[in-house]
């Protein structure tokens, strides 16, 4: 149930309906290509593999995603622009992260480290991002081999440089953690799990789960029977006329002089099963841990028969509204961060003609955790009331820029304002 609660929030923050909508027309085909299944994100899987990032993120406390660049063309240890230069995406997990400066909460240089393997051997690649006089970050790149448990510095691949230096302060990476503050001492800047402080109630799902299928598996039919009805083999076990692999049943004539005394042969025994017990007592371990975990209290409901009205059903998800829209911050911070990155290094180094400063928005689906349909409906009485401009309504539900917005709005008006021409009754 552990893992259950870190992919749900990952389905919450960051899905298929997640947009990233960046001002600059050429920036944001850059990044996503013109139907958003392209660009630096399509051709790294984004959307895949940052959806099991925050997963793990909301698992361990932290994730990355890091900048390399392939092809690149360095002089003097700095690197120089280039066409051929291709940006790639590295996806690290919180044991993999090692923070060497914290700024108010947030991490602006570290360390990272991967595990690859080369012709069966194991190497550990670590790369440091650290910030010079300059305020410009320079990027190290170490290799180590283990000999007998002891890591020992390995030759960097020929085609690899051991430092390049950015020439700017962008930092090349882009942190996720749960937006929840980590109580644990000596936390080096790392984030907390969103399962931190709910190990009681993981260890109470298991036990509640554990007793359900007990009392199945404990639940069997017995059967008791008289000893002088079961056969004797060669070896002396004793063989009962009731073979359940089978399914053979075996009919006995009982002599008249047992039938008298009131006493049976065969006695049957069907244990309590407490199935309606035992699913209140899951439910009940359920509802805590999803309470802890910030779900709400009922997030995981099993009552299939009961039908709520939408009113009461976004009331129910109080609790997961206020966390996911607390989370949103962190997930917009990160998204916000990464792009900001891919933006500067493809106009820099990449050389691509894209306005690297273009607004950056995101928008995220919220329809799981809200009434969509209301608040649509809503939006609309807004409009129709003067409240709310056409083009917010189409930047907020159909995510485009403010630009796309006006134009397709003014398009629409002078549509409805051409006179077709036709007669009446013609």
């Amino acid at each position: 149930m552990g893992k259950k609660v870190c992919e749900d929030w990952a389905s919450i923050l960051l899905n298929s309906k997640t947009k990233i909508v960046v001002g600059d027309e050429n920036a944001n085909i850059f990044l996503q290509g013109e139907k958003e299944t392209g660009g630096i994100l399509g051709a790294n899987s984004f959307w895949v593999q940052a959806n099991r990032l925050i997963e793990t993120a909301f698992a361990a406390g932290t994730g990355a995603v890091v900048l390399h660049v392939q092809n690149a063309v360095i002089i003097g240890g700095s690197i120089q622009p280039s066409p051929n230069a291709e940006i790639k995406l590295n996806y690290i997990s919180a044991e993999m992260i090692i923070p060497i400066s914290v700024d108010n909460g947030k991490i602006t240089e570290a360390a990272f480290a991967s595990e690859v393997v080369e012709k069966g051997k194991k190497l550990l690649k670590l790369e440091t991002h650290m910030l010079d006089k300059s305020g410009n970050y320079v990027i190290k790149y170490y290799r180590f081999k283990a000999d007998d448990d002891v890591l020992k510095p390995a030759e960097l691949p020929q085609d690899t440089v051991s430092e390049i230096n950015t020439g700017c302060g962008v930092p090349w990476f882009a942190v996720i953690e749960p937006n929840i503050e980590n109580d644990v001492e000596n936390n080096n800047g790392l984030g907390v799990s969103v399962l931190h402080g709910a190990l009681d109630t993981l260890k109470a799902v298991d036990l509640c789960f554990n007793n359900f299928c007990s009392d199945f598996y404990l639940g069997q039919k017995k059967i008791f029977m008289e000893k002088s009805l079961a056969d004797i083999d060669e070896n002396g076990t004793e063989i009962a006329p009731d073979d359940v692999h089978q399914q053979l049943f075996t009919y006995i004539n009982f002599p008249q002089e047992n039938e008298s005394d009131g006493k049976k042969f065969i006695q049957e025994f069907n244990p309590a099963l407490r199935v309606e017990e035992n699913t209140k007592g899951v439910q009940s371990a359920l509802d805590y841990l999803s309470f802890k975990c910030g779900l709400g209290n009922k997030h995981y409901q099993f009552n299939g028969s009961t039908v709520v009205t939408a009113t009461q059903y976004t009331g129910d998800k109080q609790d997961l509204i206020q966390n996911a829209h607390k989370h949103y911050i962190v997930v917009e911070e990160f998204l916000s961060s990464l792009v900001r990155a891919i933006l500067h290094v493809g106009k820099h180094i990449a050389g691509a003609d894209i306005d690297e400063n273009a607004d950056v928005e995101v928008i995220f689906d919220k329809s799981v955790i809200i009434d969509e349909a209301a608040e649509r409906l809503q939006d609309r009485q807004d409009v129709r009331d003067g409240l709310m401009a056409k083009w917010e309504y189409r930047v907020k539900w159909y995510g485009e820029t403010e630009e796309e917005a006006k134009k397709i709005i003014a398009e629409i008006e002078d549509g409805q304002q051409v006179d077709l021409g036709f007669e009446d009754g013609g």
